[in-house]
């Protein structure tokens, strides 16, 4: 409590004595865990100005205290909850407040999408669970620079309410980023910016759909956007994947069945296997997408990691029918934690996606905002992705190799043409799951292809991230897989 007032509920009305009264509720915050043992209490002055009382009265209500064994004075006469309380009862009695918060609520509550877990792994444990960037190597300098820039020049207006759709200037550098490099013919006021991807995947949601809608969704892909889809009503239908991505045959079967509000997917890099929308299959489901009047949410999320070949441009960019909802991220450029994403999207849909924005978010960082629209302006966030595709580019290399000199019996992969993550398939007798598990004890973590199905059936498949890690972080974590997988075999056998 140090630092601020602490307040105290006595308005009731009592003839007890007020120092009594002052006791007994500094005794039942105690008893209920409001403060904890050793926590600091406010001086004698400080309470009874706050309190509005005198201090002989606090000071009374001290000694009482003191007294009874709930609070300690040390030989700088500062205050204490004694560490060593009174035994407290285990039920308190009628109309005594509550020891902790309620275990339960006393209403009603919908069903709601599983939390994902995000345990620590052990000190020590190489992570391939994600493809997400290496932070130990984002121009973090830079950032501090730019953001303290922002805040000096422009804070009075920066720290205010500001515009929802995001920063004037960092729209206005992602329409270029987005002009030059992914081929969408868009200004500043077709954007808005929002808290990461999920930010903009959960605005689409609540802006598009009703209860009720019909989304299809992949059938094996990121359940995180499902969740957002589900959140806001959608009855979400999956359709297959394959070696040219999403089956488009399948929707029109679909679409006869039922109507189809919106198709969610992930055509560049699909999440996770990483194969690539084929071309026939793009231009086909447009087609249906403008026959049925049907939105296509398309996650773009790691445009920039592409390798071999030139990336393929996104739906969005050949889109003439005001059919896609675009949606990008820069976490994977930069950082996950500075949560900025943006929304692509005819004008008529950010308008209402706007009144949904102030309504549940109001806006986002726009100091933040500020400081990177500086930052891709100067070029700075353009070096690092270069710099960056270069060195995921050699750090995937550097984990194919180890996988085929370390596994090359256990696991098939082939290298994906961009991306942070490949996508193995398992050989006949492995499973994925328990070797996950027995990795976690080996030092190493990864994801069984099972966490990314749609009825979270277990398959014979792995998702390795390698853009986390230094060249030689992934060999010793393939090292650990193999000697997880040897430990897998052997209590199988056992088991036999």
């Amino acid at each position: 409590m140090k630092g601020w007032d602490l307040t105290l509920d006595l308005r009731a009305p009592s003839p007890t004595p007020l120092f009594v009264r002052i006791a007994r509720a500094l005794e039942d915050d105690i008893r209920r865990g409001r403060l904890p043992p050793g926590a600091p209490l406010p001086g004698s002055r400080t309470l009874a100005e706050s309190l509005g009382v005198h201090r002989n009265t606090v000071l009374a209500a001290y000694r009482e205290l003191e007294t009874q064994g709930w609070i300690t004075t040390s030989a700088a006469r500062a205050t204490y909850v004694s560490p060593s309380l009174p035994d407290v009862p285990a039920h308190p009695s009628a109309g005594a407040p509550r020891p902790d918060m309620p275990s339960h609520v006393g209403f009603p509550l919908p069903s709601a999408p599983l939390r994902r877990e995000y345990p620590t792994p052990p000190r020590g444990t190489l992570v391939l669970a994600g493809g997400v960037p290496d932070v130990r190597l984002v121009p973090a300098s830079v950032l501090a620079r730019a953001y303290r820039r922002a805040l000096k020049l422009d804070g009075k207006r920066l720290l205010d309410y500001g515009d929802p759709s995001g920063h004037p200037r960092l729209r206005s550098a992602l329409a270029g980023m987005l002009s030059s490099l992914r081929g969408l013919a868009v200004r500043a006021d077709d954007l808005i910016i929002t808290r990461g991807s999920q930010g903009a995947l959960d605005l689409v949601a609540r802006t598009l759909l009703r209860p009720g809608d019909t989304v299809v969704v992949e059938a094996i892909g990121y359940r995180a956007a499902w969740n957002a889809l589900q959140l806001a009503g959608a009855r979400l239908v999956p359709v297959p994947v394959d070696g040219e991505g999403l089956r488009v045959d399948a929707l029109e079967a679909l679409s006869r069945r039922s109507p189809v509000r919106a198709v969610y997917l992930t055509p560049h890099h699909h999440y996770p296997t990483t194969v690539t929308l084929s071309p026939a299959r793009r231009l086909a489901l447009l087609a249906w997408a403008r026959t049925h009047r049907v939105a296509l949410i398309e996650d773009d999320y790691d445009h920039e990691f592409h390798y071999e070949g030139r990336p393929v441009l996104p739906l969005a960019s050949a889109d003439r029918d005001g059919l896609v909802l675009y949606v990008g991220t820069l976490s994977k450029v930069l950082a996950p934690a500075l949560r900025l994403g943006f929304l692509a999207a005819p004008r008529p849909f950010l308008e209402r996606a706007l009144g949904v924005r102030e309504a549940v978010d109001r806006q986002g960082d726009s100091v933040l905002e500020a400081a990177v629209a500086e930052l891709l302006e100067e070029g700075e966030v353009q070096r690092h992705v270069r710099k960056m595709r270069g060195v995921y580019h050699d750090r995937r290399d550097a984990l194919v190799r180890a996988l085929e000199r370390e596994l090359a019996g256990a696991l098939t992969v082939s290298p994906p043409a961009g991306g942070m993550a490949l996508w193995a398939h398992c050989a006949p007798g492995v499973d994925a799951d328990a070797w996950a598990r027995a990795g976690l004890e080996a030092g190493v973590a990864f994801v069984p292809g099972g966490a990314f199905t749609f009825d979270r059936r277990p398959i014979p498949t792995v998702r390795l991230g390698f853009a986390f890690l230094e060249e030689s972080e992934l060999a010793e974590a393939v090292r650990r897989m193999a000697r997880a997988l040897s430990n897998t075999l052997r209590v199988k056998r056992a088991q036999l």
